[in-house]
């Protein structure tokens, strides 16, 4: 069975779906009815019941699914590394916002470590245009909160999961509490961010409610982190950071307060789909090896 046969079947056995399957893979539905009849024709057996509303696997095809997902996997994952290793000093520009890049050591002395001769190089990336950098081909990838639902864009391995403090002028009422709820920012104006990221993306880490459906104001604008610091310090507004923004910063007019009912947000590898790469592939298999770090 050729390679391409075999990734067809598996990503038809995802999908479930003939013109899916086709548009993902960037062939002809006809060349995917072709390649599924082929292989049917030489195990002797339907890998799949059609009908007119679904496709669905046969109890064969299941079976099949499992033997060659794994084999699979393992030659695409020596392929990548393969790949990687014959490029060298293979370079990767990495979106950070903030003060993340140290605590990615890591999962980038790792990559170094098994493709000597890369090289990561850091771009600071802004919570207020989160993807625009990617798709100008100003970076390879970047680090984001998720959900990245762009479809444009692929979404690798998650690599760190954070909670989130809530930044407030030093004279603030919540300055001196021990912690503070999502529901307090009912009652404070926070930061905008403006309209170059999507809002579900910036809901994610400032909600538009709270818990208990009160709204939660947007004050004045602000594209980077460092003009949201200095808007907090003027005590114009509170803002929502990651929990980093306690560990790697001090402001005379600010305090950084727990929100104790703040989920985790999960931070991943994100790139353009049509940017992929060996080296890129390399650096989201060491990622995926070397799992999410807890912030």
């Amino acid at each position: 069975m050729e390679l391409r046969d075999i990734e067809i079947f598996l990503t038809l056995a995802e999908e479930l779906h003939f013109g899916r399957t086709a548009e993902r893979l960037h062939v002809s539905q006809a060349r995917v009815s072709q390649a599924i009849a082929k292989q049917e024709r030489r195990i002797g057996a339907a890998l799949f019941d059609r009908t007119s509303r679904r496709v669905a696997l046969t109890p064969v095809g299941r079976r099949l699914r499992e033997d060659l997902q794994q084999a699979h996997d393992l030659l695409r994952a020596g392929l990548a590394r393969a790949e990687a290793s014959g490029l060298g000093a293979g370079r990767i520009r990495l979106g950070v916002i903030g003060t993340l890049g140290y605590e990615l050591r890591p999962h980038l002395d790792a990559f170094r470590s098994r493709y000597p001769g890369s090289d990561v190089q850091f771009t600071e990336v802004v919570g207020s245009d989160p993807f625009t950098s990617l798709r100008t081909g100003e970076t390879d990838v970047n680090v984001l909160w998720l959900p990245v639902a762009e479809p444009d864009l692929t979404v690798g391995p998650t690599v760190a999961t954070g909670g989130r403090v809530l930044a407030v002028p030093v004279d603030h009422p919540l300055a001196g509490r021990d912690t503070v709820s999502l529901e307090d920012l009912a009652d404070n104006p926070v930061a905008d961010l403006g309209p170059d990221a999507p809002e579900y993306w910036i809901a994610a880490m400032v909600p538009t409610r709270t818990p208990l459906g009160r709204r939660i104001p947007r004050g004045p604008v602000a594209h980077t982190f460092h003009e949201i610091l200095s808007l907090v310090a003027a005590g114009l507004c509170v803002h929502p950071l990651g929990v980093l923004a306690a560990r790697y910063n001090s402001h005379p007019g600010i305090v950084f307060v727990p929100l104790h009912d703040a989920p985790d947000l999960p931070l991943a590898l994100i790139w353009r789909s049509t940017a992929d790469s060996p080296t890129i592939r390399a650096l989201a298999e060491t990622a995926a090896d070397i799992g999410p770090l807890s912030l």
